[in-house]
């Protein structure tokens, strides 16, 4: 009875390691080692960092993450501004988006300012209070817009007619327009919406990619290496899933691709030259 067990147990084993060597003969391994390169310095292991072994590049992932959440075009964005009709033409005609750029006054036009409801009161408040002499001044009043309304229609357009003048003769006095366009200046949503959207895709790719394409994960030793085992046969990218490590002046993050084949070990170097983004740290 004791001698039976003994050979069940003995088989029990060596099927195990049979099992074993199969599962190690039909998967591979990956052996990788990291290292940064600063400006004049010798190669820095990366020490005790994780590094995360995909099945998707990190780069489609974050394409496919800002599929779900697409920004609107530019010409969208303006459509949907609480804003004069004239100044969404304005807009879609220029690339300047930034209505407090002290770049707009290059790009307006005496016509712009006489359209465009909000450069018209913007270039008035610039230039009253005694600022401007010889700004012209409206002779009309709002009342008599519908007890005279010929009174009121004549006495507006002397009035508009003299503003044209006055800024075709005093162009100077468009400068500093712009700093009366906070209120309604559509560059800062614009930027808000990049800048939220950029945080937002930041957040959300990095539980996506483990969720969804995550084949392991593993942390390199003090020389920066690890060792990745059990990986059936296929392509795979090790990434840092946009975190960077860093060494002196350098900052580098991979999303390196690498193929992996039965009973082998898959050699991957990263360093500065296949690094995904390489740049100077800007920190003092």
């Amino acid at each position: 009875m004791r001698y039976s067990l003994r050979i069940l147990v003995t088989l029990g084993a060596v099927s195990l390691f049979s099992a074993y060597l199969n599962a190690q003969a039909t998967t591979g391994s990956i052996a990788l080692s990291a290292r940064i390169t600063p400006t004049g310095a010798p190669p820095d292991p990366v020490r005790q960092f994780t590094f995360f072994i995909l099945s998707k590049s990190y780069a489609d992932v974050v394409k496919e993450v800002e599929g779900q959440n697409v920004l609107p075009t530019r010409d969208l964005f303006i459509d949907k501004l609480t804003c004069s009709p004239e100044l969404k033409a304005w807009l879609k005609a220029h690339e300047l988006l930034d209505l407090t750029s002290t770049d707009l006054d290059k790009l307006l036009t005496t016509d712009d300012i006489m359209k465009v409801p909000e450069f018209f009161d913007a270039y008035q408040r610039s230039n009253s209070g005694g600022v401007t002499k010889g700004l012209p001044q409206p002779k009309y009043r709002e009342s008599e817009k519908q007890s005279n309304p010929d009174k009121y229609q004549k006495l507006r357009e002397e009035y508009l007619s003299a503003t044209r003048k006055f800024i075709d003769g005093n162009p100077y006095t468009v400068q500093g327009i712009e700093l009366e366009l906070n209120a309604v200046n559509p560059g800062a949503a614009w930027d808000r919406l990049h800048i939220e959207h950029k945080r937002w895709v930041a957040q959300t790719a990095p539980d996506t990619a483990q969720l969804k394409y995550l084949a392991a994960k593993t942390e390199t030793d003090l020389d920066g290496r690890a060792l990745v085992t059990g990986l059936p046969p296929g392509s795979y990218w090790v990434s840092t899933l946009g975190m960077d490590a860093s060494s002196g002046d350098r900052r580098l993050v991979w999303d390196v691709p690498v193929t992996v084949q039965s009973g082998q070990t898959a050699h991957l170097e990263l360093s500065n030259l296949n690094a995904v983004v390489a740049r100077k740290s800007t920190s003092p």
